[in-house]
């Protein structure tokens, strides 16, 4: 494989020099990533050409009362300290002409906020199970194709409401005159003192109706909460308000900048990838996998509900955008190097080598990626990862190509329900993410679902997209149209292709073996008898 560059997109990387400024480039657009694993900061021209980009680790915490979490001070520290490294002006120079700041983050973590602005809670990450007997008392409370109608989800211990009613039985009083905020909430409140979402975040608390584009008052008072805990919600990349004088002082940014909640990572990702015509989809290919893809507004039916597939209100007016994914995608992959590793992980290029000297052909292995349960199409809390078809010839190289045949699968069964919903073929997928770096994966995801992939040239698309929505809101582009359009959106790409015989092999695999055991599988997962051996 050829090295990897520093940084790119499309065809196009601009170089900059220390300290000469960057008055040459004309607007710039800031961004900030608040991810799972890592915050990024990125500086775009209005060309789309990426200038700067830093990242800095998304560092966890084990607290004693909130399990696996992120601490508020550290998680704004490393977003101030990113800002300055690829923003910051030099001592003594005016700031870069920055026209507006986007921020995009992982969706469904959260914290409380009190009136006087202090953290009063953890940031609650999205992988937490804390919430789940309340997601299943959410469940009960409600009809279930009522509140998808209403909100485009089925309860999960993953979105807001769920975490609320976990942290009142704990300790009622962090609610009282607070504001349930995102990730990417909070490091805009950070930087403006304003308290504001989109409205693809605020989706992913099972509290607002994307029918209506407000919050559920009603829903949320049934369950004895006060609707002024959720802030107010706007258009994806809508201005918020402009930084802080003292935190644009302290970060070196222009006064006044407007600072957008630009939204969910992978929506701002799907609208960088170009995935914002029905039939266009997005590959976002990371520890967790995720397809996107878009359709015009619309009121959802009992089909929708029963796709699996969840749905929101797309950065895109007058669109929604459908989603499916896989918890443990890239974690499938960074699992099993662990375990062959013979005490240290096994090294990427080991794994690559091991890859190429596998057969071609299919490994006639099926590898269910559910260690972290399974997403849609049917979502399953107690779902496990499994293994079946190992003979005594498969060795390491068989079972890392059968861990990607594994999620290739489990994303066309992603695929085939999306094709259902939207009413027509998908035929082709635009592919970002770290996975792309694999050419193997790309190949065999390829082969399994008889689809071409567009790879694009540049990993860091939430970025992207969350500049874009901020170059939007500040008037750089007229709409979602014109940003694509100057950023040059969707050039550059190449293409990998499905082999056919091997298409056919994987279909027969599929259809035959990887879909007709997950029902069994499932029984067994849910049964009493497996919950017992598996608690011994």
């Amino acid at each position: 494989m050829p090295d990897k560059p520093a940084a790119r997109h499309g065809a196009r990387q601009a170089s900059v020099g220390g300290e000469t400024g960057m008055s040459g480039f004309g607007t710039l657009l800031l961004s900030l990533d608040i991810g799972t694993t890592h915050c990024k900061a990125a500086l775009f021209d209005e060309r789309g050409a990426l200038l700067r980009m830093a990242k800095r680790e998304t560092v966890r915490i084990r607290d004693g009362a909130f399990g696996e979490c992120y601490d508020p001070e550290a998680l704004w520290a490393a977003a101030a300290g990113l800002i300055r490294e690829v923003a910051g002006a030099a001592a003594g120079q005016e700031p870069l002409p920055i026209a507006a700041i986007g921020i995009d983050g992982m969706a469904e973590t959260g914290l409380l906020v009190g009136a006087d602005g202090a953290a009063r809670t953890p940031l609650l990450p999205w992988f937490s199970r804390i919430a789940d007997a309340q997601a299943a008392r959410i469940e009960a409370e409600g009809d279930a194709f009522e509140r998808f109608a209403a909100t485009g989800l089925r309860s999960s211990y993953k979105y807001g409401l769920a975490k609320l009613l976990w942290l009142r039985e704990r300790a009622p009083e962090l609610l009282s005159g607070a504001r349930w905020l995102s990730a990417a909430d909070y490091v805009a409140y950070r930087l403006t003192g304003a308290a504001g979402t989109d409205y693809t975040l605020a989706a992913r608390t099972f509290a607002f109706r994307i029918d209506r584009k407000m919050w559920d008052a009603p829903w949320i008072r049934h369950f004895g909460l006060d609707p002024g805990l959720f802030p107010e919600a706007r258009p994806s990349g809508a201005s918020l308000a402009g930084a802080r004088a003292d935190a644009a002082r302290a970060l070196g940014l222009p006064a006044g900048v407007p600072v957008a909640v630009a939204g969910h990572d992978h929506v701002c990702a799907a609208l960088a990838a170009g995935a914002t015509a029905p039939g266009r989809i997005m590959d976002s290919m990371g520890t967790a996998e995720t397809l996107v893809g878009m359709l015009p507004e619309r009121p959802l039916t009992r089909a929708d509900l029963a796709s699996g597939l969840s749905f929101g209100l797309h950065a895109v007016p007058g669109a929604l955008f459908w989603m499916g994914g896989i918890s443990a995608s890239g974690g499938s992959v960074e699992w099993l190097r662990d375990a062959l590793g013979g005490g240290a992980r096994l090294e990427y290029g080991d794994v690559l080598r091991l890859l190429a000297d596998a057969p071609a052909e299919p490994t006639g292995i099926l590898y269910y990626p559910y260690l972290a349960g399974a997403g849609a199409p049917q979502p399953d809390s107690a779902a496990r990862a499994a293994f079946i078809g190992l003979a005594e010839g498969h060795g390491r190289a068989e079972l890392l190509k059968a861990v990607l045949e594994g999620t290739a699968n489990e994303m066309e069964s992603i695929r085939r329900a999306a094709q259902t919903v939207a009413g027509a073929p998908i035929a082709a997928a635009t592919v970002v993410g770290g996975g792309t770096r694999n050419p193997y994966w790309l190949q065999i995801k390829a082969d399994v679902s008889g689809c071409t992939l567009h790879v694009a040239e540049t990993e860091e698309a939430a970025l992207l997209g969350a500049a874009l929505l901020a170059g939007i809101a500040a008037g750089v582009y007229r709409d979602a149209a014109e940003a694509q359009a100057a950023a040059s959106v969707g050039r550059d790409m190449r293409a990998v292709g499905p082999d056919p015989d091997r298409h056919e092999a994987y279909r027969r695999l599929y259809e035959e073996g990887y879909m007709a055991l997950q029902q069994p599988l499932r029984l067994l997962y849910r049964s009493m008898a497996f919950r017992t051996w598996t608690a011994l």
